[in-house]
């Protein structure tokens, strides 16, 4: 199985495909994943028991201790990231006391570089809870997950372990009113012995009509950039093929930006 752990709470800054210089933050344990998603493509691989009582979160204040630690370190080097990254070893969202950390974040960060954006890698499942809603309309960048505008392939792809209806998604992504950026993650493949794919022509269209009706700031257009737990049986989608569903998606007047 494929696995890439974080093993801090603290990492980086890493340069970013999508977000240049990206000093990350990890609210997950740093022996395994945590997530409410099982995505076949994920590169910390495959989601195991979330429900563990033995499973270590940091706390709130172990959070804020090591990013300040940190943010003091870069200023000192004279070496601002540019964004402070909510991401790591599954769903950062699934930290009871993400609202608050957000909120600590907000202060280091404001403190130290404030021209630093925050951003949050999610895979939307939480955003109808109030409290995470409110935290995420707090930061710079609400990265949120729509990988198809269809069940099948969501529950393909990404293997929800909630009950995700793609269309109450949508409705619940539009209510941002466009204070989000979508991210999808186009591949092919095979899956369990069948054909996955979620670049075809029925998949972009219903795609782009979900974004027409959720209005992002933007969308990021990636591929899978590491192994995955699927191992070769998934391919990456060709940069190409990429700039062409980018390009549909700036027709809708919506910013897009590609990661190959």
């Amino acid at each position: 199985m494929a696995t890439f752990l974080f093993d801090k709470i603290i990492f980086g800054p890493v340069t970013s495909r999508r977000l240049g210089k990206s000093l990350g933050i990890n609210l997950l344990p740093a022996s395994r994943k945590v997530c409410n998603f099982n995505c076949i493509y994920c590169e910390c691989g495959w989601t195991q028991n979330i429900k563990d009582p033995s499973l270590y979160l940091p706390s709130r204040d172990e959070v804020r201790l090591a990013l300040e630690l940190r943010l003091s370190e870069m200023k000192d080097m004279d070496r601002p990231p540019d964004v402070i990254t909510f991401a790591g070893n599954g769903e950062p969202t699934l930290h009871p006391s993400f609202p608050e950390i957000i909120d600590d974040t907000i202060g280091l960060r404001d403190k130290y570089f404030p021209e630093t954006k925050i951003a949050v890698l999610s895979n939307s499942s939480r955003i109808t809870l109030p409290g995470i809603r409110e935290a995420l309309l707090r930061i710079d960048m609400n990265i949120l997950k729509l990988d198809s505008a269809f069940d099948l392939t969501v529950r393909t792809h990404n293997q929800p372990r909630v009950n995700i209806k793609v269309a109450e998604l949508i409705r619940n992504l539009k209510e941002f009113n466009s204070r989000l950026i979508i991210q999808t993650l186009f591949l092919r493949g095979v899956y369990n012995g069948k054909v996955i794919d979620n670049t075809t022509p029925e998949e972009i269209t219903a795609w782009l009509k979900a974004l027409e009706m959720i209005k992002p700031s933007e969308v990021m257009v990636y591929t899978i950039s590491r192994d995955t737990p699927e191992g070769n049986n998934l391919h990456k989608v060709p940069v190409a093929d990429l700039r062409k569903i980018a390009a549909m998606v700036r027709k809708l007047g919506i910013t897009a930006r590609v990661s190959g």
